[in-house]
C-alpha cells in the first residue's frame, strides 16, 4: 500500500456485505501524518491497527459493532506479550474472566490487577468468585471501589502502553470510543493512581499484593 506523503490523507473503506452502516469502526492515527480507515467487526479492527506500535503514537478508535474493551486487550497481545497488565471495568462476563485466565495460564500475561465497579461482588457473584480464583496473590490483586473507568494499562518487552474507552469488558454491541497511547508516562500514570485503591472486600485485602515497578 502506498503511503501518504507528510500532511495529506490516506482513506481506505471496506464496506460491509450489507448496507447496514451499523456495524462499523472508524480508526485515526495521528503521528506524522493522518490515516483515516473502516470496517465492521473486531476481526477488521485487530488487521487495521497494523503490527508495529512505535512510541508517541496514539490510535484514536469510534466504533460501532462487536467490539468491546477486550478487544483492545488483543489488539496489544498480538504485539507483544505482557510482563504486567491492569485492568479495569465497571463489569465483565464470566467468558471474559475465562479469556484471561486462558492468556494467564499460556503465560502471555505474567502478573495482573483487576479492578471492578462495587455492583460487580454482589450483581455478578460468581463471575467475582472466579476472577478470585485466576488472580492469585502470585498473579495480583482484584478491588472493588466505586469505579467507572474502562482502563488497560502495561508493558511488554517492546513498549508500554495505556487504552481508554467507554467499552466496558463484555459483549456490548454499541457505539463505543477508544483510544491506544503507546508511551512509557501514560503507564505510571494509571498505575500510580490504582495502586491507592483499597478494595471494599475487606475479608479479600489483606491477602493482596500491588505490585512495583
Amino acid at each position: 500500500m502506498i503511503q501518504p506523503l507528510r500532511n495529506k490523507i490516506e482513506t481506505e473503506t471496506i464496506e460491509p456485505k450489507t448496507k447496514s452502516r451499523r456495524r462499523s469502526v472508524c480508526l485515526k492515527q495521528r503521528n506524522v501524518k493522518t490515516v483515516y480507515r473502516r470496517a465492521f467487526s473486531e476481526t477488521q479492527l485487530l488487521d487495521l491497527v497494523g503490527d508495529n506500535f512505535q512510541d508517541g503514537e496514539v490510535y484514536n478508535c469510534i466504533t460501532a459493532g462487536d467490539v468491546d474493551g477486550l478487544s483492545y486487550l488483543k489488539v496489544i497481545l498480538r504485539q507483544q506479550d505482557l510482563d504486567y497488565v491492569l485492568i479495569s471495568t465497571w463489569v465483565m462476563a464470566n467468558d471474559d474472566i475465562l479469556q484471561i485466565e486462558e492468556w494467564i495460564n499460556s503465560g502471555k500475561i505474567k502478573k495482573c490487577d483487576i479492578y471492578v465497579g462495587e455492583i460487580f461482588s454482589k450483581t455478578y457473584k460468581a463471575e467475582y468468585k472466579e476472577l478470585k480464583r485466576i488472580i492469585s496473590p502470585e498473579i495480583g490483586r482484584v478491588a472493588i471501589f466505586k469505579n467507572h473507568s474502562k482502563i488497560f494499562a502495561g508493558y511488554g518487552d517492546k513498549f508500554h502502553f495505556g487504552v481508554q474507552t467507554s467499552a466496558n469488558i463484555n459483549t456490548n454491541p454499541r457505539c463505543e470510543n477508544g483510544s491506544i497511547t503507546i508511551n512509557e508516562d501514560i503507564f505510571h500514570f494509571y498505575k500510580d493512581y490504582f495502586d491507592g485503591i483499597n478494595t471494599f472486600d475487606t475479608d479479600y485485602r489483606s491477602s493482596q499484593n500491588k505490585l512495583d515497578f
